[in-house]
């Protein structure tokens, strides 16, 4: 189904894995897709959504007070409490092993990666979303899915958090579709 994606759309769902790493979560969520489709302001999708009062800092915004962003210092505080200062232990680490010693756990066989590498799951709302961006594009005759067909697809599975977010902010959903339909014909 990706090789029918636009670069558009390839672009958003990207983004939605930048997202998803940004706020700390381990999976991508219709919420991750939405914020990946308003990363591109000039996108068909982010255009639509702007006529309806909705940005990318709002969106974000409004998801975090959802599922607030994890704290980063919890061991911080925790061992400064009895004493510890661990950024007085991470520059003893570095002098010795190197800057970042701490930033990158040993991988299999010996490899190392990073915290922020590989793959996040979708959900199974936002797989099913990239299935209706598909089924979307199809009814309107399109041999591609650009970012707007994903829109509509958020739109059609209609209960994830994404939608949520935009009911939330008093967005008219049946509006907005009509809206994406016409940018994407």
């Amino acid at each position: 189904m990706f090789e029918r994606f636009t670069d558009s759309a390839r672009e958003a769902v990207v983004q939605a894995q930048v997202e998803a790493r940004g706020l700390g979560h381990r999976y991508i969520g219709t919420e991750h897709l939405l914020l990946g489709l308003l990363a591109d302001s000039e996108s068909d999708s982010a255009r639509c959504l702007r006529l309806q009062g909705v940005d990318h800092d709002q969106v974000r915004e409004a998801l975090t007070r959802i599922i607030p962003v994890p704290p980063g210092d919890l061991d911080a505080e925790a061992l400064e409490t009895i004493g510890i200062d661990l950024s007085a232990v991470r520059e003893k680490v570095e002098a010795t092993f190197g800057a970042g010693a701490l930033d990158q756990p040993p991988g299999r066989r010996g490899e190392r990666r990073r915290l922020t590498s590989g793959h996040l799951p979708f959900t199974a709302r936002a797989k099913k979303v990239l299935e209706l961006s598909l089924r979307e594009a199809l009814r309107l005759h399109h041999k591609h899915i650009a970012d707007g067909h994903i829109l509509l697809g958020l739109l059609r599975e209609g209960e994830g958090l994404a939608v949520r977010i935009l009911v939330d902010a008093g967005v008219d959903l049946d509006s907005l579709r009509r809206d994406v339909t016409a940018a994407v014909r």
